[in-house]
């Protein structure tokens, strides 16, 4: 049976999202159920078993299935990961609490310290010394790593160990040393290396990657093993993948043995997704707005590209503080994401001000208007009560929305201490989560030296719809794009996202100090690690892309700027191009480039890709009216009109609709207001313009 069908696959914090494809059939199909938290694999292989009957699919024609989770970072947000245990260098294995030796809130003269993720008793020294400049100065004590790791496992009771020695970014041999003694001993043991999981300079964040990665390790092996299972039960024997937080995707080895590369793994889809559909509509500047159930997150992409970063904080304290979590040397996709989504609770505050999150109804109970338990309102409920959203036509009819005892909930909840009515209340709810959202991404585009009037917004994800006109008032941005299949876009990100992976190597050099030779040394190396990796998907060398970068900084800076160089073989000649290319990225961020300072290397990457597949959700428009029957909706700033509603199955290409107007697909709802105009492309998205009053 030939294998030509792909299934992407997003676990969100209230629904489980899915997208089929299938090129040679030319099949495209949806599908969203509500997430199963008690068991994720659950909901996951219902949504598979449905999406195969529905388009007359044998599970022997899959030929791979992508999958993104958010289970790394609830595990990390809600310490339900495995007791860890650290081997560092005598001496050092306090790096983890002294951390940057900073206080993140200079104010707050009663902050609670970064949580620490291996307590001070699960923490043992050796002694053994690497220099700086990799040069071994003192040999491994093996018999003290055998000891001590004999206490951590007998005595302790650890489930998985993290070594970090000092400068092992620059050698690990005592690394290595220390997993063969180890491993000879438990050789059940999970252990993780610093110079395996995160080869770079700066000891604090080395050592909390690695100790993060353990942290996970086990909880992903049994949610992986027990999904690869329980696939292969339904008769599956295709490529399971998973997406990193940097975009790409890896496979299911990797991911068990490098779990912390996935923290960002589902957010990350979205974002691809977003990239995908700026180059395929040609626009170069854009602002992905995806909006679920849970939370809302907002990535730049910038010819046609997300922004993408080389560290992380986990498990934040305080959502906006930087060194209230855990900091981790991670490639991750650049995005702000707040705690607002469609099951996000709408409350009263101590002043009598009404708050939006952070907390969500979820899956379970979910939102009062799923008639599953909720018993607080949320900002479905809300939608619901506005208009936006049809009671009998919620996931395509699937799921009646209770209308009624939601105005009930809003009305003893809110309403009667504001002393407002329903509705009022509900454009309350409305305005305090877009205003967030606004704030948000504000801040996330004002660090960038960005104006979100210059961008393009694409809204996607169940609720990303439901807000985008809003929001893009908000923002003062003119132009709209919502996809087909909106609801279920980051998992189509899955099946438009190429295999990848991404390594590093730390060298710190002085940009005319460099030596070439060890450089060349090091890209090599990776560039073999990659094509091995990558090989295993059939890959040959000629088919992958690989993209050479290096983080760099002027002298006496504390941060580094990530920057392309060619790729090549490197030498004293190619000086002066990396000097130029530094100083015109600098420049572009910040305005302005230093002169007669020199230059510094941190730190070397290597991104390795093989190409992404070309997919359209496009789809044959049925031959019905598109128009639904009408309904009332508020719109911000023009209050409760009358509103037509459109079928979006039964749009076709070039339909140009003013505003006021609803499109209804089976995943999610789009809104306009009267100042804005809709016209359906050729890729069967939804392209907008919302025309302003000229300030006087």
């Amino acid at each position: 049976m030939k294998k030509t069908t792909r299934i992407g696959i997003d676990i969100g914090g209230t629904f489980t999202d899915f997208v089929l494809h299938d090129e040679l059939r030319g099949i495209t199909q949806t599908g969203k159920r509500l997430t199963t938290p008690d068991n994720p694999s659950r909901a996951i292989i219902e949504g598979v078993r449905r999406l195969l009957d529905e388009t007359g699919t044998h599970i022997g024609q899959v030929l791979s299935i992508i999958h993104g989770t958010t289970l790394i970072t609830n595990t990390v947000l809600e310490r339900t990961g495995a007791k860890v245990g650290l081997i560092a260098s005598e001496g050092f294995s306090d790096t983890l609490e002294m951390g940057r030796e900073i206080r993140y809130d200079v104010d707050d003269l009663f902050q609670s310290p970064a949580p620490v993720i291996v307590p001070r008793n699960l923490r043992r020294g050796v002694r053994g010394r690497i220099l700086a400049s990799g040069e071994v100065c003192e040999p491994l004590d093996e018999e003290a790593v055998a000891r001590q790791v004999r206490h951590l496992v007998e005595k302790e009771g650890i489930e998985s160990l993290a070594i970090s020695f000092m400068h092992s970014y620059r050698n690990n041999c005592h690394e290595k040393l220390a997993l063969k003694v180890i491993l000879g001993i438990y050789p059940q043991l999970l252990v993780t290396l610093s110079s395996d999981v995160a080869p770079e300079i700066r000891e604090y964040e080395r050592t909390n990657t690695a100790c993060v990665n353990a942290y996970v390790q086990p909880r992903v092996h049994g949610y992986l093993d027990r999904l690869t299972s329980e696939l292969e039960e339904q008769g599956f024997d295709g490529d399971l993948s998973i997406m990193l937080s940097s975009g790409g995707l890896t496979t299911i080895d990797e991911a068990k043995s490098y779990p912390v590369r996935l923290i960002e793994s589902g957010p990350a889809a979205g974002a691809m997704a977003a990239a995908y559909i700026a180059r395929q509509i040609g626009e170069e500047h854009l602002i992905s707005f995806d909006m679920g159930g849970t939370t809302a997150k907002m990535c730049v992409i910038e010819g046609y590209d997300p922004h993408v970063k080389y560290d992380f904080e986990a498990g934040r304290l305080e959502r906006f503080k930087q060194g209230s979590g855990l900091p981790l040397k991670v490639t991750v996709i650049d995005m702000i994401e707040i705690s607002g989504g469609g099951g996000s609770i709408a409350s009263l505050d101590s002043l009598g001000l009404v708050k939006v999150g952070p907390r969500s109804a979820g899956s379970v109970p979910g939102p009062v208007a799923y008639g599953r338990g909720g018993k607080e309102p949320t900002v479905t409920d809300a939608d619901l009560v506005l208009g936006y959203l049809n009671p009998s036509y919620f996931l395509g009819g699937e799921m009646e929305l209770g209308i009624d005892t939601v105005r009930s909930v809003i009305k003893d909840r809110l309403a009667s201490q504001l002393k407002v009515g329903v509705d009022e209340a509900a454009e309350g709810i409305q305005n305090v989560i877009n205003e967030s959202m606004a704030a948000a991404t504000r801040m996330h585009l004002a660090e960038k030296g960005k104006d979100p009037r210059s961008h393009v917004m694409l809204a996607f994800g169940g609720a990303g719809p439901v807000h985008a006109y809003g929001l893009a008032k908000a923002l003062k941005i003119q132009k709209i794009v919502v996809p087909m299949g909106a609801g279920v876009i980051s998992a189509f990100g899955f099946l438009v996202s190429a295999p990848t992976t991404d390594s590093a190597r730390g060298y710190f050099a002085r940009l005319d100090n460099v030596d070439w030779d060890k450089v060349n040394g090091m890209f090599a190396e990776m560039e073999d690690e990659a094509c091995e990796m990558l090989g295993r998907s059939g890959a040959t060398p000629k088919d992958i892309q690989f993209r050479w970068t290096a983080d760099m900084r002027y002298h006496g800076q504390g941060f580094e700027i990530s920057v392309a160089i060619p790729r090549g073989r490197l030498s004293l000649a190619d000086e002066e191009i990396i000097r130029d290319a530094f100083d015109q990225t600098y420049k572009k961020m910040f305005g302005r480039s230093v002169q007669n300072v020199f230059i510094e290397t941190v730190c070397w990457r290597l991104s390795s890709s093989l190409q992404a597949q070309d997919i359209s959700l496009a789809h044959v428009p049925v031959e019905t009216s598109p128009e639904k029957v009408s309904r009332k909706v508020s719109f911000p700033g023009f209050g409760e009109i009358e509103t037509r509603v459109f079928d979006r199955y039964a749009l076709h290409p070039g339909m140009v609709i003013t505003g006021p107007a609803i499109f209804e697909e089976r995943e999610s709802s789009f809104n306009v207001g009267p100042d804005a105009v809709v016209v359906v492309d050729e890729f069967a998205n939804l392209r907008v313009d919302i025309k302003y009053e000229v300030e006087s």
